[in-house]
């Protein structure tokens, strides 16, 4: 089993920065790709970033060019660092992880994550 701990996660000011961590633990051998999601309230939750174990990432389109996915597979951590924050980016930040065959591959799609977090709120006001 696999536990997936999210952090970092607070109140900013429209075009503030903030940095959210994820911390993966328990039975984490092998490659994992480790994705970030959100969900606004009375909205469906929705992929923002994803990245595979060798690096490779992904962005959701509203959230390129200001947001970064990295990791540290030696602590099994992975950042969004995220920058121009806007009212819009207002949302429950989810972290999630799942192994895979290849260390090159990274998912967007929320199904084919395996391990979740809780969540973590970001709130970002006008």
């Amino acid at each position: 089993q696999v536990q997936v701990v999210e952090s970092g996660g607070g109140l900013v000011q429209t075009g503030g920065s903030l940095r959210l961590s994820c911390a993966a633990s328990g039975r984490t051998f092998g490659t994992y790709a480790m994705g970030w999601f959100r969900q606004a309230p009375g909205k469906e939750r929705e992929f923002v970033a994803a990245s595979s174990w060798s690096g490779n990432t992904a962005y959701a389109d509203s959230v390129k060019g200001r947001f970064t996915i990295s990791r540290d597979n030696a602590k099994n951590t992975v950042y969004l660092q995220m920058n121009s924050l806007r009212p819009e980016d207002t949302a429950v930040y989810y972290c999630a992880a799942t192994q895979t065959v290849s260390p090159d591959y990274y998912y967007t799609r929320q199904y084919l994550y395996d391990y979740w977090g809780q969540g973590t709120q970001v709130t970002v006001s006008s």
